[in-house]
């Protein structure tokens, strides 16, 4: 009879009965706390149904309250009552009606065995581990919380308020420096029954009372003063999630906790019934003196934090979605943008399609339809071609057709005269790389035989939608990889951007460029840019257009040698 169990238990009693029998069986005498809160009726059904063992006690109920001094007085009741009706216990384990024990009970009783003088509690002081979550660390010693945060929560806040304004301090206890950690502890029966004993534990136990979630610092605090050896951990497996809650275990989470080489898990969901009938297990997975291991399994829980925060990229998580720039990323793989290319190149597409592998789409966001790369009207996901429906919401459509997609890189076709709400998504997103060819918008504009007086005011539109577009682009909150180029410099070395791009998306399957796409036929634009200026209009952003511009164009055919290193 080395160990003894305190068990604070305020619901699930069948399942709080399933675990007093385990200990039992063990050779642990139990003594149960159930909380006052409790209707008589279900405590006295809970008494009866373990009345059939012998080494089973009940304290003086206590009403316990999350982050209130029930907690504290529940243990000091209980604890007191173990150590004077069971002389032979050693060390005192602290757990609730929750806590399954995993490893047989005559392992954890070996293993208090050999190190009988050794206090288990996680104790550190606030300055050296930054533990609490979204509360208050220091400071919850040295104000006065009288008042519930769960039932008195506008009383809780402006109390805290006040004290904080005025600078009040309460004066901690001589002799003791608070400390903090897990409240699932084992201790040695001297280091208990020193604390419970302590001359001074009437104004400890006054100054703890007003403390906010004692139980995390009561016996962490003053097992400092008595314990002959700490070891600053607990040996039951508990976990919490960044909100400090504390995470639940399933089914689904057997083999983890076997892997755990833990004594004791906290908290078991009440109908985990394969976790129930598992655990404790009756023959060892491990060697009896095996040290408990969760940090096995940290990184697993390190993993699902940062997934519950993050999320993954490109995929939005319910919790999240209308949280604009919460997301971990906006799109699931690397993706490119062009603007300008395709009035040029007519078959600018599908050349690039064939020359790098990666899924280049048409204008996604043309205002007739959506141009998928094979001009089917349904994309993976069942997105539609409908662009009524793609513009319910632009930045959700290109999101998920990303994430359908997310195995290949995808490319695709933008202009001044497709649906411009997703400008600013492309540029603050650092998985885009956008290549822009400004005023190529006056090609179409050329190519269609219309004469500039009859285009002028379509092409005044067009050049005020590319015009800000290129201001987002070049905002300070721009996060996508960006080339401008006007058309005029565009065609002073049309294969240069061209090159680029296939090394940007092929990456090292990238080649030198030997085929390349055709232009279409440029033979008098310059004259057409000049007699826009005639009526009025301005084209600035084709840059300056000449003769000699066009001249250029005509050496498209003739690509200029890639030379890859060398002097």
């Amino acid at each position: 009879m080395s160990v003894g169990v305190v068990m604070l238990v305020h619901t699930a009693f069948d399942r709080a009965e399933q675990a007093v029998r385990h200990w039992v069986a063990g050779g642990c005498p139990v003594v149960v706390h159930v909380d006052k809160d409790v209707d008589r009726h279900t405590y006295d059904t809970f008494v009866a149904a373990l009345s059939d063992l012998d080494h089973v006690l009940f304290s003086k109920r206590h009403r316990c309250e999350w982050g209130g001094w029930g907690l504290v007085a529940a243990s000091q009741a209980a604890s007191t009552l173990l150590l004077e009706q069971f002389p032979d216990v050693r060390h005192a384990f602290l757990a609730s009606g929750s806590c399954l024990p995993l490893r047989p009970i005559a392992e954890l009783r070996a293993y208090l065995d050999a190190r009988p003088d050794t206090d288990f509690i996680e104790s550190a002081t606030t300055a050296d581990v930054p533990w609490t979550v979204g509360g208050l660390d220091r400071e919850r010693f040295t104000l006065r919380f009288p008042f519930s945060w769960k039932r008195q929560r506008w009383l809780f806040d402006r109390y805290v308020q006040v004290q904080q304004l005025v600078r009040l301090r309460r004066r901690i206890p001589e002799g003791i420096v608070p400390h903090m950690g897990s409240q699932w502890w084992c201790l040695t029966r001297s280091t208990l029954q020193a604390i419970l004993n302590d001359p001074r534990r009437k104004r400890f136990d006054a100054y703890f009372k007003l403390v906010w979630i004692p139980d995390e610092s009561y016996y962490q605090t003053l097992s400092r003063c008595h314990a002959r050896k700490i070891e600053s951990r607990s040996l039951t497996l508990s976990k919490f999630d960044f909100q400090g809650k504390p995470h639940i275990f399933y089914d689904d989470h057997r083999e983890l906790l076997l892997r755990s080489g833990c004594f004791v898990a906290r908290k078991i969901w009440p109908h985990a019934d394969e976790l129930y009938a598992t655990f404790p297990v009756k023959i060892p997975s491990v060697p009896a003196q095996t040290e408990p291991a969760p940090a096995t399994i940290d990184r697993l829980f390190a993993s699902a934090v940062d997934r519950r925060l993050n999320g993954r990229q490109g995929l939005f998580m319910q919790s999240r979605f209308p949280n604009t720039d919460r997301e971990k990323g906006i799109a699931a793989t690397p993706y490119a943008v062009f603007q300008g290319l395709d009035d040029l190149f007519p078959d600018f597409t599908d050349w690039l399609s064939r020359r790098s592998g990666a899924e280049i789409h048409g204008h996604l966001f043309a205002k007739d339809r959506v141009h998928f790369s094979d001009e089917a009207s349904t994309y993976r996901g069942a997105l539609s071609d409908n662009a009524r429906l793609r513009d319910y919401n632009g930045r959700m459509f290109l999101t998920n057709l990303l994430w359908a997609g997310r195995e290949k890189t995808h490319g695709f076709q933008f202009g001044p005269a497709d649906s411009q709400d997703i400008r600013w998504m492309i540029a603050k997103d650092a998985q885009a790389r956008i290549w822009v060819v400004s005023g190529a918008w006056a090609v179409p504009l050329f190519l269609s035989g219309r004469s500039a007086a009859d285009v002028r005011a379509e092409a005044a539109r067009l050049q005020r939608i590319e015009n800000k577009f290129l201001k987002i682009l070049r905002s300070s909150h721009t996060r996508a990889r960006i080339e401008i180029t006007t058309l005029a410099d565009f065609m002073q070395s049309p294969m240069d951007m061209l090159q680029d791009i296939i090394d940007d998306i092929a990456g090292h399957r990238g080649q030198a460029v030997t085929e390349v796409p055709k232009m279409a036929d440029l033979s008098g634009l310059a004259g057409f840019l000049q007699d826009l200026k005639n009526q009025g209009m301005h084209p600035f952003l084709t840059g300056e257009f000449t003769g000699q511009t066009q001249r250029s164009s005509n050496d498209v055919d003739q690509p200029k040698p890639y030379v890859v290193g060398g002097k």
